[in-house]
């Protein structure tokens, strides 16, 4: 299975053919469909698939992604061998939202994504008894996946996770930020609301954005909400925010349940989630016996928060990393 891919690492110079010609013709093999989450939410799924492949890689994106989002992704995975499934979260990308601002993140629990995940995977992985099954995910995903893990370890043969939200990065210390959630939480106009300092989606500049360093994917993205409205999706509410938190320890709470092979990439230069959160993620694997790959994050130096679509150089680091990881499983 190839690893490494020497396209990865020049591709930029020529973005824009490769997105109008080889991309987009990837894109138009898509299958997509539909299945009812928890509550009867409409949770949308693509998949990529081929008869040559007995292996299968299921994507968990990040907060406010989209499938749409990850094609490049999705393409780089199955030209590596493998089918590409990728799933939209409750409350963005095209799945169902929960409140009538389509704008504003929020779930009920965060376990309903767990649930979701859950039964994703028993509809459209199990059933087509892959030789070998992985999962990739990114942040917000990040949690879910390893959540999930905690529930059905046996379910894949490894897990990559990219800058994972093992912890929120707060503009505040911790115990203040707890007190405002708490007030928020039981007040409902705040409580499913924008959460401080956050609101509608807009799109910023490239040069003030803190996820990437590529200024082509970074406009790719922005593009795909301006063309398609009903994928985007604002800031979190404030009870979004304390289910992150909560999650987050709930996560630590059940590492010893968690036997699945682990990869976690750290993005260096992460302002989005605690990157502190993922060494004692790392660290508490060991502890209980089931350590991640290297016994601690793969720090991809350079990176911001969104690893998987950061500069080529950068990317193809994390991609080759990830391969080999998932190749090491085979």
């Amino acid at each position: 299975m190839a690893q490494v891919n020497e396209s990865w690492l020049t591709r930029e110079q020529e973005f824009a053919a490769f997105s109008n010609g080889p991309l987009l013709d990837f894109w138009h093999s898509r299958e997509e469909g539909v299945f009812s989450g928890v509550n009867d939410v409409p949770i949308h799924f693509v998949r990529f698939c081929s008869p040559k492949h007995d292996q299968v890689i299921v994507v968990s994106p990040g907060r406010i992604e989209s499938y749409v989002k990850y094609s490049e992704v999705a393409y780089d995975l199955y030209h590596c061998g493998y089918d590409v499934m990728i799933l939209d979260h409750r409350g963005q990308g095209r799945s169902g939202r929960m409140l009538n601002d389509r704008h504003c993140g929020h779930v009920h629990l965060f376990d309903d994504y767990i649930d979701d995940f859950h039964t994703f995977y028993q509809l459209e992985v199990a059933p087509r008894n892959y030789r070998r099954k992985f999962a990739l995910a990114h942040s917000m995903g990040g949690a879910i996946l390893a959540l999930f893990l905690a529930k059905e370890p046996e379910s894949f043969d490894a897990a990559a996770l990219c800058a994972p939200m093992t912890g929120i990065f707060l503009p505040l210390p911790g115990w203040v930020a707890r007190k405002i959630l708490d007030w928020a939480e039981n007040r409902p106009m705040r409580r499913d609301g924008y959460a401080l300092g956050t609101g509608h989606w807009r799109p910023l500049p490239f040069l003030v954005n803190a996820l990437t360093h590529s200024r082509e994917r970074y406009r790719r993205s922005v593009r795909s909400y301006a063309d398609y409205p009903e994928l985007q999706v604002g800031g979190p509410s404030y009870h979004w925010v304390r289910e992150g938190i909560l999650a987050g320890e709930r996560l630590l709470a059940q590492v010893k349940n968690i036997t699945t092979p682990l990869l976690v990439l750290q993005a260096g230069e992460d302002r989005v989630v605690n990157n502190r959160s993922q060494l004692a993620f790392c660290q508490a694997m060991a502890q209980v016996g089931n350590p991640c790959e290297g016994n601690q994050p793969l720090v991809i130096e350079g990176a911001r928060h969104e690893i998987l679509f950061e500069r080529d150089d950068i990317r193809a680091r994390a991609l080759s990393a990830i391969m080999r990881f998932f190749a090491n499983h085979t």
